[in-house]
């Protein structure tokens, strides 16, 4: 039986190409007489509505259609916003259903313990109210996680993977991360003439908790030196690298790149805040801490240090961005008129497919370094690239 109604919302962090995948399914959707939904703020939207109270639903759902989508696309960000919301693990029930059982437990991560609600039965409550058939979620790690579990519940589900560290497991490419290379590459282009006019060390920091394929492509294409989450480089022998390729250039610059989650052996990247739903706190700067140790060893030496990360984010999406973005919308919609659910749309040898949900038990996808990262040089790998999909990488 054909889908009738479809449910569409957008998690975590946002990332140009967004509202292309919307785009795509509100218009696919239209000429195969479907209904879409939007739902707002992410899984916000289906936690802390109130369909009996019309202020509530006008501010969580959006019945979408082509007049208030036809433009949307050319911009980044995400129509229906989003959240860090998950219903799974949340400290504080909505005012709306203040003192209604849901069952509660203790959550740790990180040596931080909260205790938490699990309103899953009130989202399936409030899906079924909505009248939705199906929804399509999309995400990066977090927000596909807890829409595995509503798969599971019995709600279909299809997911659409996003992020810009481009790791999540079971795809080779993550809507967001073609862009934010392009953005990272141009921002050191651009600062070069900074750097070498005050002849100086630039450090850039950019996204990539726990992997480090923002980085790692960033320097390839920019043909700089990285440091990655995946692997310990030794301080002394970073150090020394830089200062030797700043005496060797003609304009006496050096550059690299890090992972905001990038160490080295003996440190450790300090973290601050409250952790999120999903138990993520913000990341201390490694850039700084690199700058403090670089002028403290090599006095003398100065640095500039650029924080690249939520730059990265703004802005429209570039050409294959807006590819992916709107084939992952149209094989999503596909996938759920044909009867397929607990899957993720995916490119995987270089291919589009339909692949499994990641199991969040697994963590992000790492950089192989083995095949990818020169732990000699703290250098991308340039050999042994024939045979590889066109992104350089195997869905794992």
């Amino acid at each position: 039986m054909a889908t009738k109604r479809i449910g569409i919302l957008t998690g975590g962090g946002d990332v140009p190409g967004l509202n292309s995948v919307i785009k795509g399914v509100v218009y696919l959707g239209a000429e195969s007489d479907l209904e879409v939904t939007g739902i707002r703020r992410g899984w916000e939207g289906l936690t802390h509505v109130n369909l009996e109270d019309p202020m509530s639903r006008a501010r969580y759902i959006l019945p979408l259609n082509r007049a208030n989508t036809r433009t949307i696309d050319r911009t980044g960000g995400t129509f229906l916003h989003t959240s860090r919301t998950n219903p799974a693990k949340m400290k504080e029930l909505p005012e709306h259903l203040s003192g209604q059982e849901f069952p509660r437990r203790e959550f740790t991560k990180k040596g931080v313990t909260s205790m938490v609600y699990d309103i899953t039965s009130k989202v399936l409550k409030n899906l079924e109210a909505l009248k939705l058939d199906c929804l399509i979620a999309i995400g990066g790690d977090d927000t596909l996680s807890y829409a595995a579990r509503l798969d599971k519940e019995g709600f279909p589900v299809v997911c659409i993977p996003k992020t810009m560290d481009n790791d999540v497991r079971n795809t080779e490419y993550c809507i967001g991360f073609s862009t934010a290379i392009t953005r990272a590459t141009d921002a050191i282009e651009r600062q070069r003439t900074t750097v070498g006019s005050h002849e100086r060390v630039g450090i850039f920091r950019v996204f990539g908790r726990d992997a480090g394929h923002t980085a790692l492509y960033t320097a390839y294409v920019a043909s700089i030196r990285c440091c990655i989450p995946e692997y310990k480089v030794d301080l002394d022998k970073l150090i020394g690298f830089l200062l030797e390729e700043k005496r060797s250039n003609p304009s006496n610059y050096s550059l690299v790149v890090m992972s905001e989650g990038a160490e080295w052996q003996g440190y450790k990247v300090k973290e601050y805040g409250e952790p999120d739903a999903f138990g993520h706190r913000k990341k201390m700067s490694v850039g700084e801490d690199l700058s403090d140790e670089i002028k403290r060893r090599a006095r003398g030496e100065e640095t500039v240090v650029s924080d690249l990360t939520y730059d990265l984010r703004g802005g429209s999406p570039d050409f294959v961005d807006k590819l992916v973005a709107t084939t992952y919308g149209n094989m999503a919609l596909d996938a759920l008129t044909q009867g397929k659910h607990g899957v993720m749309t995916a490119i995987v040898d270089g291919r589009y497919t339909l692949s499994a949900i990641p199991d969040p038990k697994l963590g992000p996808r790492k950089v192989d370094i083995e095949t990818m990262y020169n732990t000699d040089r703290y250098r991308p790998r340039y050999d042994a690239k024939l045979g590889l999909p066109i992104f350089l990488t195997r869905a794992s």
